[in-house]
């Protein structure tokens, strides 16, 4: 705590306005692009663009700087991010090969899957909810493998006797990604559950026509 200076205080704020505005971009891409969607697609669409947009413009440039050297080592201004998440989970700052694993997956497949479940919502594609549910299966396994491994030797990465880095670095912004994730499976259960509803009510219907 010792190290919470001004200068220090200026990236956190800094740090957290970046995710705040992509936060508000993926508002109002969700409720203009998309203001002729349901109110629940356009709040979904807003979760799935915030998850793009953390993916591609923030885990993209942690995958390359950890790839070609280390966060810790790197001058960008994307790097100071993940300095700042760093004091929290250390293991960001030095290219843990655990994480920088994940994390590469999180950019290649997930961020695509994002994208690909965007257009399905839009355009009412008959794969929506199979996107929907290996969406959120990867996210929530890049969350356990990303947290249990360190819980299970001691938790020595982690620094959690500041509320910021305890309370916002890890437990908010990485319970987004548990409670969405866990949200939008239930939304998809309910959606096939609907679907075979239809489908049996369907059947039934143009089996007694016949007779």
């Amino acid at each position: 705590m010792a190290g919470f200076t001004l200068e220090g205080n200026f990236v956190s704020v800094a740090s957290l306005s970046v995710t705040f505005l992509e936060a508000l971009v993926a508002i109002v891409f969700a409720f203009v692009v998309c203001r002729k969607l349901p109110s629940l697609e356009k709040w979904i669409i807003t979760w799935l663009v915030y998850d793009v947009l953390t993916h591609f413009t923030l885990e993209g440039p942690f995958v390359y700087f950890s790839l070609v050297g280390s966060v810790n080592n790197t001058n960008h201004i994307l790097a100071e991010v993940w300095k700042e998440y760093g004091k929290a989970d250390s293991r960001w700052l030095y290219s843990d090969p655990t994480i920088v694993s994940l994390e590469i997956l999180t950019v290649v497949i997930t961020g695509p899957l994002a994208l690909m479940l965007i257009y399905a919502i839009y355009f009412n594609k008959h794969y929506r909810h199979f996107v929907q549910i290996t969406l959120c299966v990867c996210e929530l396994y890049g969350g356990w493998m990303t947290f249990c491994p360190e819980w299970l030797v001691g938790s020595p990465s982690l620094d959690t006797s500041f509320p910021l880095y305890f309370w916002i670095y890890l437990v908010f912004f990485n319970g987004l990604w548990v409670i969405f994730p866990l949200l939008l499976l239930w939304h998809s259960w309910k959606g096939l559950e609907v679907m075979y509803k239809t489908m049996t009510t369907t059947t039934t219907t143009s089996k007694k026509k016949k007779k």
